[in-house]
């Protein structure tokens, strides 16, 4: 199967994500997690549908040579706080004429069988190269693992003799200085709370600058007041509350979310913590700091690798999670 043939494949599954009316796969995927709402699997399928462009496709292979290399096995372990979070590496590991064997979530074991079922349709000589298990995973020449920090410990122990790609927990910041509009912190607050929060794109913490007036913040997010109706997003809300009001940390709280000041960078579901800045530059020096830590930077403040607010839900196809690039990965294996 030739390049060309793979990425017509891909673009003909991204038309079909497009128009996709399969309700009782989607419930089906809703039943086994509790957290993809219909709207958020419609929301990733129409993110991918907008990313398997052949445009975007041509672009994305273009800085590399693909087709010389002997096709891999890559065992794929995949993480279940999003829906489809890995399809990014199943695509990769296609794209670049190797094999998957993936291990599932328990928390998302049927959208990616449904689309790879899909795909099998649109090109059968991928029925070749795809293969799911619930087993443990054998036969493998590398490995691509996402989980938390304490999962990631467990996969160096498990897989570090196999080349591989390990990655941990990373969240997303948001630099504010006091001069964003409201159109820009309305986009924030779908950085922050698509998905509940749940993804490492989304925004968990902000930098703002000393003496920040939080009034226009909270204004921009009221359009996610809704997010409150769901149960377990309110049952989170509630017992952070209560735990934090119980400790006695001071709280800002707009009866859906809560404002904490922490130096840490992964909050709670319904939580976003803030830390004070005094000077960009000082902040600058921080961030380089901490970019082990960081995934997406939001803010227009004119950083390094900074993204618009509101795209941060809309990577690129070469935008690499941890920032490591996969396909370079897969085409250097021995």
């Amino acid at each position: 199967m030739q390049l060309n043939q793979r990425i017509n494949a891909f673009v003909k599954l991204g038309k079909f994500l497009s128009e996709i009316e399969a309700e009782n796969v989607l419930k089906k995927a809703q039943a086994e997690n509790g957290w993809f709402t219909q709207e958020n699997i419609k929301f990733a399928l129409k993110s991918w549908a907008e990313a398997l462009t052949s445009d975007n496709l041509q672009h994305w292979v273009s800085n590399y040579k693909i087709d010389g290399t002997t096709p891999k096995t890559i065992a794929i372990v995949m993480a279940g706080n999003i829906p489809l979070v890995g399809f990014h590496d199943f695509l990769s590991v296609l794209i670049t004429r190797n094999k998957v064997l993936a291990k599932l979530s328990s928390n998302d074991k049927t959208l990616l069988p449904f689309l790879a079922s899909h795909l099998i349709d649109i090109e059968p000589e991928f029925k070749n190269y795809i293969e799911f298990t619930e087993g443990k995973l054998e036969n493998f020449d590398a490995v691509i693992a996402t989980g938390s920090n304490n999962t990631a410990r467990y996969f160096e122990y498990y897989f570090g003799k196999y080349p591989n790609i390990i990655r941990k927990n990373r969240n997303s910041i948001a630099v504010l200085t006091g001069n964003e509009t409201e159109i820009d912190l309305k986009l924030l607050a779908d950085d922050i709370f698509t998905y509940f929060g749940l993804g490492c794109r989304n925004v968990s913490k902000l930098y703002v600058p000393e003496n920040y007036d939080f009034e226009s913040f909270f204004k921009a997010m009221f359009n996610w007041k809704e997010i409150i109706q769901n149960h377990k997003y309110i049952n989170n809300y509630d017992y952070n509350k209560a735990v934090y009001l119980m400790d006695s940390f001071p709280l800002l709280d707009n009866e859906f979310m809560l404002l904490k000041e922490d130096k840490g960078f992964s909050s709670p579901i319904s939580v976003v913590f803030y830390e004070k800045y005094d000077s960009l530059e000082a902040l600058k020096e921080e961030l380089k700091v901490q970019s082990e830590n960081i995934q997406c930077l939001v803010s227009k403040a004119g950083l390094t690798n900074e993204i618009a607010f509101g795209k941060a839900q809309n990577p690129k196809l070469w935008d690499y999670a941890d920032g490591v690039d996969t396909i370079d990965f897969l085409l250097k294996l021995p």
